[in-house]
């Protein structure tokens, strides 16, 4: 299901100077290439991720056949791109190759894990295999893959929210209420994502974990093309403030709403601070509440959009608590009856924590709330949030030579790459980074193969089986772990040791 066509042709979709590469690597029967997140979320204790992504990249980008039209308007791009307006260097003839021989299918072997993974950063995300005439293009979609970085971050970091919300439900709110952290947290993030592409891969890698959203481009695209139309979100009417300043008062605006939708089993929102945050608490909700009480059994949520975070939740919840009262649940915290409150302004993973806290010190069970992130769940995140890179690690040379490939940088331990071909197999459960010879058994790797030259036939998981993948795996996994296989830190170890001791010899030659 193509969501838009292509602006470029996709024989540009990269860096400049992979262009160039081509002829700057050594003549090869076969490359491998692996990307990795190199570190935590933001240096946290926690050492885990979410994969997610691939799909999207495989079926939006690599499935997309190359023409000779594309060949064409490459060479006519090429031929300028260089300093000067020169010629660029660029594989022309491989790239003519295969779309004559190829169908015009990129002609390298791509494998992830499979989508929803749960794994230790180190653990490789996919791997690219490049062979024969075609190995020295091993590299050349790396700037396009590393995208891959985007959804898995915000797949992330969605789900450390959770852990958050989670544990504050556990300290504060019935077992028989649970079922409402699915709504705490709601995707804001629709208009402050860079581009209409960016809400679709990032507020579906929020889905994995939440069901609220308002950000209906990834909300589609995961009902309609991940899970064969059954809904996988949704959210409730609200106002904003053009709707609550367009009405002559706050008061008419509310009213309208509980109008509207304030009958039996209904949930609205309305934003709080057009004007005067205080006054709309004190005499406003008042007010109304009987107006709503009248119309049946709803859910009245009360939105401030300004102000510290934590002081103007808590006032909107002593607020409703004063005209609404409450009960208490098993655990001895006040549910208020029929009013919540949602925070969406300045939301990120310490405020949501932050605010949790203050209410159960409050004695306020973390039900009566909900959150709204917005560019902070689809924005303020870059590839350095995880430090994600794609490095070489395999090569064979021309005459049949193997060499593992590895990175290590003595001014920054923590780019060190991982040397050889490689695999991941689950060892007690966990996802573990062990080498693999050529020809070796690959029958416990769980890196899926997606892409081999052309479109593979993969079976891709509905919607709700990788939820329950993510919910599965992640509480499975230890918080820290070091995932590289004892094997392959010995392959490491040979690597260095034998690099030592002949950089003299190569720095002469």
């Amino acid at each position: 299901m193509a969501l838009s066509g292509l602006p470029v042709v996709i024989s540009i979709l990269t860096d400049s100077y992979k262009a160039g590469h081509v002829e700057q690597y050594p003549e090869s029967q076969k490359m491998v290439a692996y990307g990795e997140f190199r570190q935590s979320f933001n240096k946290s204790e926690d050492e885990r991720f979410v994969f997610w992504g691939s799909r999207y990249f495989v079926e939006q980008y690599l499935s997309h056949q190359w023409t000779q039209a594309d060949l064409d308007a490459a060479e006519q791009f090429y031929s300028t791109h260089n300093a000067g307006d020169k010629p660029f260097p660029w594989p022309k003839d491989l790239f003519t190759k295969f779309v004559k021989e190829n169908n015009g299918y990129f002609p390298v072997k791509l494998q992830c894990l499979p989508e929803g993974t749960c794994a230790h950063i180190h653990v490789p995300t996919y791997v690219i295999t490049a062979e024969g005439e075609w190995s020295r293009l091993v590299t050349f979609l790396e700037t396009m893959l590393t995208h891959i970085w985007y959804p898995c971050t915000v797949a992330t970091l969605s789900r450390f929210s959770r852990d958050v919300i989670e544990d504050s439900f556990t300290k504060s709110v019935d077992e028989s209420e649970y079922w409402k952290i699915d709504s705490r947290l709601h995707d804001f993030g629709f208009r402050g994502c860079t581009c209409l592409e960016q809400s679709i891969i990032g507020g579906t890698a929020h889905l994995l974990n939440f069901a609220g959203s308002d950000t209906m481009s990834a909300c589609y695209y995961a009902q309609f093309h991940l899970n064969g139309g059954k809904p996988v979100a949704n959210s409730i009417p609200a106002t904003e403030h053009s709707v609550m300043t367009a009405w002559p008062s706050e008061a008419d605006a509310i009213r309208n709403m509980i109008e509207r939708y304030g009958g039996e089993g209904g949930v609205f929102a309305t934003v709080m601070d057009s004007y005067d945050y205080k006054n709309a608490l004190e005499k406003i909700v008042p007010a109304l509440h009987g107006l709503k009480l009248s119309k049946g059994n709803s859910m009245w949520i009360l939105r401030p959009d300004s102000g510290d975070p934590t002081e103007v939740i808590l006032a909107a919840l002593q607020a409703a608590d004063a005209a609404a009262g409450h009960t208490v649940n098993s655990k001895g915290f006040k549910v208020i009856n029929g009013i919540n409150a949602i925070q969406g302004d300045g939301i990120g993973l310490a405020e949501i924590k932050k605010i949790s806290e203050a209410c159960i010190a409050n004695g306020y069970a973390t039900s009566n709330v909900a959150f709204g992130m917005g560019s902070g769940l689809l924005q303020k995140l870059n590839r350095d949030t995880m430090s994600f890179a794609t490095k070489l690690c395999y090569i064979r040379y021309a005459d049949g030579t193997e060499r593992n490939v590895m990175k290590k940088p003595k001014t920054d331990g923590g780019k060190t790459s991982l040397p050889g071909q490689l695999k991941v197999i689950r060892v007690d459960g966990v996802p573990t980074v062990v080498p693999l010879k050529d020809g070796g058994d690959e029958s416990d790797n769980i890196l899926q193969t997606v892409w081999n030259k052309g479109p593979v036939d993969v079976k891709w998981e509905n919607f709700e089986e990788l939820r329950a993948r993510v919910k599965k795996e992640w509480v499975a996994l230890p918080v820290k772990h070091d995932p590289v296989s004892e094997g392959l830190k010995a392959e490491m170890t040979k690597w260095i040791a034998d690099y030592d001791a002949n950089y003299e010899t190569k720095l002469a030659l």
